[in-house]
């Protein structure tokens, strides 16, 4: 399993942004696709974006479209979540999960990333509160 670490977590205002990263440090992420999931307190995780191996394509949850952008950097071997106009809503425990696997979306609003999806490594999560 690839060791994965996020940050770039904190406290924002509504409206505000905040970049989210997810490195790994001993092994290449060059070959997996990488997905974002977030949960929050008595809810279940959810999956939020999802970037192919090779950058090429990404998928989103319909909650996040428009709002938030998924990208990867192969040479710095870092993937990164920029999240614009966070809502309250948006609030949760942000981490990110590998698989070499294809991004698959379920209807086109949801996007799965769970371990029966192929997605076996998960960092330890960044903390994400958007409040006034």
């Amino acid at each position: 399993q690839l060791q994965l670490v996020e940050s770039g977590g904190g406290l924002v205002q509504p409206g505000g942004s905040l970049k989210l990263s997810c490195a790994s440090s001993r092994s290449s992420l060059d070959n997996h696709a990488i997905g974002w999931v977030r949960q929050s307190p008595g809810k279940e995780r959810t999956g939020v974006a999802c970037i192919s191996a090779s950058g090429a394509t990404t998928t989103y949850a319909a909650s996040v479209k428009g709002r938030f952008t998924i990208s990867r950097d192969n040479a710095k071997n870092t993937v990164y979540l920029q999240m614009d106009n966070l809502q309250p809503e948006d609030t949760a425990t942000y981490s990110c999960a590998a698989g070499p696997v294809y991004c698959t979306d379920r209807g086109g609003s949801e996007v799965v990333v769970t371990p029966g999806s192929g997605f076996r490594s998960y960092g330890q999560g960044t903390s994400v509160t958007v409040s006034s």
